[in-house]
């Protein structure tokens, strides 16, 4: 019996030990991060893989591009420095709007983000709207967002400032219009967790939304794009 427990120790303590030298060997670059987020990154890929085999945060919903009641044009926004942007500049390229967090299961997809924006660099922009609505996973300030995705996700796209996404009476304007049919034409569909996705096409028209576990560099988005 002694002989069974001891055995059955140490196989935990090499499984223990395993683990740990991946989240090291996973985070050798990692700069500034908490002990959850670098566990979080290096299990990143085990997550991606659930969602898939489940099907779960995998809602993708289209519609054929309208043109909005209002047009998103009209809007302008507070990037992550305190600047203000007009969208109306963006006209002419797709717009993949995102909302993000540091401290979430899916904050790795800010790698992918990246990727995306270089890969379709001149015909797309990824916007992330960094905030704090799913439980309590984005607490930086602007400046620690702006200098945790910068280190270690080299990220290069356009941050907003930190705001809410959620509908409620403090939600982002942007937000407000891509999830409220009266602005946009037709979609309600609110962000379900971090890292949701909205796609705008070249005129400014809505045309798809993506759920969290569906990876910016899925053949799904990039035909879209596409």
């Amino acid at each position: 019996m002694r002989s069974k427990l001891s055995k059955a120790l140490i196989v935990i303590a090499m499984c223990i030990l395993a683990l740990t030298g991946y989240i090291l060997i996973v985070n050798s670059n990692s700069k500034n991060m908490t002990g959850r987020q670098k566990v979080l990154k290096a299990m990143y890929p085990v997550l991606a893989w659930i969602n898939k085999v489940t099907n779960s945060n995998r809602e993708v919903i289209t519609h054929a591009a309208v043109p909005p009641p209002v047009p998103l044009y009209t809007l302008s926004m507070v990037l992550n420095d305190g600047a203000s942007f007009n969208l109306a500049s963006l006209k002419g390229k797709k717009l993949l709007l995102v909302n993000t967090a540091s401290a979430c299961g899916y904050t790795a997809q800010y790698e992918q983000l990246q990727q995306l924006y270089n890969q379709y660099n001149g015909k797309l922009v990824v916007i992330g709207f960094p905030a704090n609505d799913f439980k309590q996973q984005e607490s930086g300030t602007d400046e620690e967002i702006a200098s945790f995705c910068k280190k270690n996700f080299g990220v290069s796209f356009p941050l907003a400032q930190k705001s809410v996404v959620i509908k409620n009476n403090q939600q982002n304007p942007v937000f407000q219009w891509l999830t409220d049919p009266a602005k946009n034409g037709w979609n309600s569909q609110a962000p379900t967790w971090n890292f949701s996705k909205y796609l705008v096409n070249e005129e400014g028209f809505l045309t798809h939304y993506f759920g969290p576990g569906i990876e910016p560099m899925s053949e799904t988005i990039q035909s879209a794009i596409r």
